[in-house]
């Protein structure tokens, strides 16, 4: 990494006081509280920013055995964290639109590489100033619409300079997942595309690329399987982290 996004990572951990809408164990139970005073994900936030660093949110190396196609192992390695940021400029604009009703109180992001930096994927946690029913209504709403679906309602990727992402711009975009989370004011998402700048005409989102018997170019390399792998990881990760804390 070089050292201006070296310095971006130190300026990052900094930011990091804005995950402080993050959950206790209510996350993994699905129950807005618990017994034995454990208090729900909203009552939480603003407390747990200076115990969290970024390695914890952003693993340099994250695994994802049996997240590949077929079950394959895979491997990405962090090769850029974006500055501490708002939302203006991560989202196409009817994502934004869609978004818009929980808010957006701060956006952390990250890009990986593969383990042959053939493919790039910027993975973010939106956290909203929503409460438990806004979420879920933002929720149902993806949900009931497959507004996660739509090409026209894709995350922009992170792309730093000197590093394999460089040329990952918005017509780079093969595949992409969002994730609005139940039970916790958390939007995470992952968009995917070839690290050699090669433009995708007809993205999908990872649930349409890994479908059975998908013939696109992101299913066919794999795109669909590193979004959804990569965001399914840096959820749960984020998941067990607040619960920890919340319980120290």
């Amino acid at each position: 990494m070089r050292p201006r996004a070296a310095a971006a990572a130190a300026c990052f951990v900094i930011g990091l006081g804005l995950i402080g809408g993050a959950v206790t164990g209510s996350w993994l139970t699905g129950e807005s509280g618990a017994a034995g005073g454990t208090r729900s994900s909203y009552a939480v936030t603003g407390e747990l920013w200076h115990s969290v660093p970024v390695d914890k949110l952003f693993p340099p190396v994250i695994k994802g055995e049996g997240a590949g196609p077929g079950g394959a192992d895979r491997s990405w390695t962090r090769i850029a964290i974006a500055p501490d940021s708002g939302c203006r400029a991560a989202f196409d604009p009817l994502l934004k639109k869609a978004l818009a009703p929980v808010g957006c109180l701060r956006l952390l992001r990250a890009t990986y590489a593969d383990a042959t930096s053939s493919h790039v994927t910027t993975v973010g946690l939106l956290f909203t100033k929503a409460n438990a029913e806004g979420m879920r209504s933002l929720r149902n709403r993806f949900t009931e619409e497959g507004l996660d679906r739509r090409p026209d309602l894709m995350p922009r990727p992170y792309a730093a300079k000197g590093t394999p992402a460089a040329g990952f711009g918005d017509a780079q975009r093969a595949s992409w997942i969002v994730s609005v989370l139940p039970d916790a004011p958390v939007v995470a998402y992952a968009v995917s595309g070839f690290a050699d700048g090669r433009a995708v005409t007809e993205p999908e989102s990872a649930t349409e690329a890994m479908g059975a018997d998908t013939t696109s170019a992101p299913a066919q390399s794999g795109l669909g399987y590193e979004a959804k792998g990569i965001a399914d990881r840096v959820e749960r990760g984020l998941r067990k982290t607040i619960e920890a804390e919340g319980k120290s």
